[in-house]
């Protein structure tokens, strides 16, 4: 019978066990800052019906779901967590509590070209509020503490969460003349960061048939920047003219204005006409998050405030404000470029237990003295040299290796081997136990993120 050579297929993360550790790490830190501020968790089905995911589909998306057939079934994989977020909301109405907060990191799929740092398989990490009928402007001035928090919680300081409002927009295009072509303009305003404002200014024209006057008159109010506060005023001039522009302002001066209440520093936020986000569904406030030392990477968090997404499955009105963390890309260009530290525990335990005699007892009764004390403890069970014992903690990168001769049996202690530094000595169970768990925890408090 003929081997087949094991591959793993093209766009799909598969990680060796330490940077799988790396990987958990990061999601336990989304997990506790996403639950800090009182989201559960939810988990939707991988499969649904195609009927329901492609509700609000066509066009692109069409083309990148994983779609199969099933018996009679049409079936499809996820191809984000927003859509059967809100399927779920909506089957499960009468049974939530509103505004309803959940979490959710999963894994999605799309069909789409693979190519470096971009995945056909990748962890999202979501946070949405959902409200029955109305979600005041609290909620949305509440997101950037949490995308604050959530990236401090990594070990990141050199952020900028950017912020706007697409009733800003619609209203600017409105008072313009150009409301029909609002959608194609945002669109297109979008690619600024990517390539630059000549381009835009082409594109503009040349596809989105604007006359070259329209064109230089979108650039000079998207290029409105500095201090939030200058800026502000400045957008302060164009109201009075168009009520959605002048609704879209209030807004966005809400957002602002409840900042330092959240917690959120002047130099982590900034507002930003030139974000547009180009899903159509958005409605309100808009949010990117930029690394500030790695533009390069994009944005790392977006989202925003929509009023009808589910309006596919209810006639209910769910208004709701979101934000996602494309996780997998996040973690493999980060990796790439050598910033995920080494300094948290990244082996499978925090002790490994090694017997120096033939009397697996006692060895057996440590490593469960150490799990009673909340250390994770291998034990090692292979009758083998002591040099491949010693080899094999250092392959794992295990911090303390546990001896267990004669000697210790005697004395009813432990010889705990810091593997970092060389150095060990004799405790006994319960000092061994607390001095391993205290350094592990030292170790494990350190940044996930080198700046």
């Amino acid at each position: 019978m003929s081997k087949v050579t094991p591959r793993t297929l093209s766009g799909f993360m598969e990680l060796l066990p330490e940077k799988q550790m790396k990987m958990e790490r990061m999601l336990e830190a989304l997990r506790r800052s996403y639950s800090l501020y009182g989201f559960a968790p939810l988990d939707t089905p991988v499969i649904e019906s195609a009927q329901v995911l492609l509700a609000k589909g066509g066009g692109e998306t069409e083309k990148q779901i994983y779609r199969f057939q099933k018996g009679d079934s049409d079936l499809a994989l996820r191809f984000d967590l927003t859509v059967p977020l809100a399927k779920y909301v909506a089957a499960h109405y009468g049974e939530l509590c509103f505004p309803f907060r959940r979490y959710q990191i999963g894994k999605v799929y799309r069909g789409e070209r693979a190519q470096r740092g971009r995945f056909r398989e990748f962890y999202q990490a979501d946070i949405d509020i959902i409200g029955d009928g109305k979600l005041d402007i609290i909620n949305e001035a509440e997101i950037p503490a949490i995308i604050y928090n959530t990236f401090k919680s990594l070990g990141v300081s050199r952020f900028k969460i950017k912020v706007n409002n697409r009733k800003l927009l619609n209203g600017f295009y409105a008072m313009n003349g150009m409301a029909e072509r609002a959608g194609d303009i945002m669109r297109t305003v979008d690619k600024l960061d990517k390539i630059g404002e000549e381009k835009v200014k082409q594109l503009l024209i040349d596809e989105v048939k604007l006359l070259p006057c329209k064109a230089e008159n979108i650039l000079d109010f998207m290029a409105i920047k500095g201090s939030n506060a200058y800026v502000l005023e400045r957008l302060k001039m164009y109201t009075g003219v168009d009520e959605t522009f002048d609704k879209g302002y209030e807004e966005l001066l809400a957002v602002t204005e409840h900042l330092a209440a959240f917690g959120v520093p002047e130099e982590n936020f900034a507002v930003d006409l030139t974000i547009a986000r180009g899903l159509d569904y958005y409605t309100g406030t808009v949010y990117e998050t930029e690394l500030l030392d790695h533009p390069e990477i994009g944005s790392v968090c977006s989202g925003g405030r929509y009023d009808d997404l589910a309006g596919y499955y209810t006639d209910k009105p769910l208004p709701g404000v979101g934000i996602s963390i494309g996780l997998t890309r996040l973690f493999y260009v980060l990796d790439e470029q050598g910033l995920l530290s080494d300094e948290p525990v990244t082996a499978p335990c925090d002790a490994l237990v090694i017997p120096m005699t033939e009397d697996m007892g006692s060895a057996a009764a440590a490593a469960t003295a150490l799990r009673d004390g909340g250390v994770r403890t291998q034990l090692y069970g292979e009758q083998k040299k002591f040099k491949a014992k010693m080899s094999y903690a250092d392959k794992i990168k295990v911090p303390f290796a546990v001896l267990i001769g004669e000697d210790e049996i005697k004395e009813g202690c432990l010889s705990v081997k810091d593997m970092q530094t060389g150095q060990q000595q004799k405790l006994s169970p319960d000092k061994a136990t607390e001095y391993i768990r205290q350094s592990v925890d030292g170790r494990n408090s350190a940044p996930l993120i080198i700046e």
